[in-house]
């Protein structure tokens, strides 16, 4: 079985051991087995990046954006193979991650041009015969932690800006995923970036991850995860002076208004909860609806979720493959009967399935569940699951349906379903998130934009297109005597 190692300093180098990397589809199916370092493996990645900084920082414009280029065509002309991949690693279907694929390419793309398009300022003083020069320089080396549910896309837009920007790079991937990762790493070792400006170390975030945060030469930290790892790492970088991006957790709702279009409301509301296996932070997990729609909107969804078809990630017409592992399985499945017991009624759904259909093949499938009946204060409300389930939240009016989507600690995305533009422009205006959509799926971001929340699902600058420089860079302000 071949063995992938890590890449530090441009060498293909062994970890202290090795981690199998299982297709969640099939058990029995193991992709290969992946490096897994040390703190030592991080303190010699580290070393390199330093030593390739001072170059590579005041590169070329032009040999920047050739090498992302050259990657973001590479990831393009490659995108069914490495969907495979990465549907086999992940659970994703495969048209869904052919198309996380295809995304990772636009956006090693757009921020090549980006290494065409740094701008500055150039203002008059106030005192005369002077001028000021406002420019952005790179930051450093930068520690980079991503997580598994988006194991190539995620990685692209942290990796893609820190290059342009003249960054050196420190990555640790989800352990779970390796794949991914390693093949984008692949691609951008043979892209002409000198040695040492990009490293990938694989291994287990509390070992890999602390040793990164912790070390005295990385500059920056950018971490997407769970809430209490990104607070944990908050801290440790506001201690040593590090700057620090966090994308964590979502509760997102979907508000379904009695004015709405109900077959709109009811696909788009399946495809923010279900689809992805429910596994994005941008899935809509409370289906905020009102009174009148209801019943009506409960029943239709209902029969929409009888349609989809759970199985192999890599099958055709597979709608949900599997959740990515056995933990999740059963975090995902406890919620379903944590919320049983506090009240809730399971509609449909909510058990797992012993295997996919046709091949008797065992993975981690699931049913994805509808809980009705459900209040805000229960922890089904509250807390996020990140899994194939969604409960319906019953109110009066939009009023209400506004209160309770703003009742909770996340503001990542929000969903309104609704004829009316007084009650949309009103909800975009109001909605405590980050990212609005209007009769549209929660989840589904363009690459060219900010990405990014408020309260406990984000922190920092955001992510994506022009405003990754934000984090990337630091500004300098310089005077010239005439």
């Amino acid at each position: 079985m071949t063995t992938h190692n890590n890449l530090i300093n441009g060498s293909w180098t062994p970890g202290k051991t090795t981690s199998p990397n299982t297709n969640p589809s099939d058990l029995s199916d193991v992709i290969g087995q992946y490096a897994q370092g040390d703190a030592s493996d991080v303190d010699a990645a580290v070393a390199a990046a330093t030593a390739a900084f001072p170059a590579w920082s005041v590169s070329g414009i032009q040999a920047r954006h050739d090498a992302l280029d050259k990657i973001g065509n590479e990831i393009l002309a490659r995108k069914d193979e490495l969907g495979d991949l990465l549907a086999r690693e992940e659970g994703k279907t495969r048209p869904e991650a052919i198309g996380e694929v295809a995304r990772a390419g636009q956006i090693f793309k757009f921020f090549a041009g980006e290494c065409l398009r740094l701008a500055g300022e150039s203002l008059p003083s106030v005192r005369p015969g002077i001028g000021v020069e406002i420019t952005r320089e790179p930051i450093g080396v930068v520690g980079l932690i991503t997580p598994w549910n988006f194991p190539i896309a995620i990685p692209a837009w942290k990796i893609a800006p820190a290059l342009a920007f003249g960054n050196c790079v420190v990555i640790k991937p989800a352990d779970l995923v390796p794949g991914s990762a390693w093949a984008l790493a692949d691609i951008i070792h043979r892209s002409g970036i000198p040695a040492g400006v990009f490293n990938l170390v694989m291994g287990r975030g509390r070992i890999i991850g602390d040793a990164l945060v912790q070390h005295p030469d990385v500059a920056a930290i950018s971490f997407t995860g769970s809430v209490g790892v990104g607070r944990g790492i908050a801290e440790a970088c506001v201690k040593s002076g590090k700057k620090v991006q966090l994308e964590m957790g979502g509760k997102n709702p979907q508000v379904v208004l009695d004015d709405a279009d109900l077959a709109q409301a009811v696909e788009l509301s399946a495809q923010s909860c279900f689809y992805s296996t429910g596994q994005r932070c941008t899935a809509s997990s409370r289906l905020i609806v009102t009174d009148k729609i209801y019943p009506a909107f409960v029943q239709a969804l209902q029969e929409r979720m009888a349609k989809i078809k759970v199985g192999d990630a890599r099958a055709a017409g597979t709608d949900i493959g599997p959740v990515v592992s056995q933990a999740q399985l059963e975090q995902d499945l406890s919620y379903v009967e944590i919320a049983k017991a506090e009240g809730a009624v399971l509609a449909t759904g909510g058990s797992r399935i012993a295997c996919h259909t046709g091949s008797g093949k065992e993975g981690f499938f699931m049913q994805p569940a509808l809980l009705v009946d459900s209040t805000p204060q229960m922890r089904i409300n509250r807390e996020e699951v990140f899994g194939p389930v969604a409960s319906v939240i019953r109110v009066q009016d939009y009023e209400e349906a506004l209160a309770v989507a703003n009742d909770t600690a996340f503001g990542l995305s929000a969903g309104i379903a609704t004829t009316s533009l007084k009650y949309a422009s009103h909800f975009k205006r109001h909605a405590q998130a980050g990212m609005v959509m209007v009769n549209l799926p929660t989840a589904g971001v363009d690459y060219h934009v900010p990405f990014g929340g408020r309260k406990g699902s984000s922190y920092g600058p955001r992510e994506q297109g022009r405003y990754a420089q934000e984090f990337y860079t630091t500004v300098k302000t310089a005077y010239t005597l005439a």
